[in-house]
């Protein structure tokens, strides 16, 4: 009697897996990820850049100002228009001194572009560059 009941015990057990180091190890990769990972900001158009043989690198923390070929300002994929440049940027520039980059389409006339390089100035833009394409195709 005794050997059946032992035996009807051990046919009760069911063999589990602890699966609780398994989802620690998944939260700590995920953390790792979030932490490791650099965060592009895109100006939220498409845009045709113009090809230079000076282009070069510059850092990656910059403010990117977007004038696509109909002619909208864009940051942030919001349509702010040449007025609101300057209003956008300000508050953006006055904790911390960033590079502004406009990302002109090739079809921009130069004079909407030179108004939103003097926008992004007038807001406290110490540098302003305009993206292009070098000639290499880099």
């Amino acid at each position: 009697m005794r050997q059946s009941l032992e035996s009807r015990l051990a046919a009760r057990e069911e063999t589990r897996i602890d699966l609780s180091p398994l989802i620690d190890v998944v939260f700590i990769l995920l953390i790792f990820f979030i932490v490791s990972t650099v965060f592009v900001k895109e100006t939220g158009i498409e845009v045709d850049k113009p090809n230079a043989l000076s282009s070069q690198q510059i850092e990656r923390n910059v403010l990117l100002i977007g004038i696509g070929a109909d002619g909208a300002v864009v940051y942030g994929g919001t349509r702010i228009g040449v007025a609101g440049v300057r209003a956008t940027l300000e508050p953006l520039l006055a904790n911390r001194r960033q590079p502004v980059v406009v990302q002109a389409d090739a079809v921009v006339p130069t004079a909407l572009l030179v108004r939103v390089i003097d926008q992004a100035k007038l807001a406290g833009a110490e540098a302003v560059h305009v993206a292009t394409v070098a000639e290499d195709g880099q």
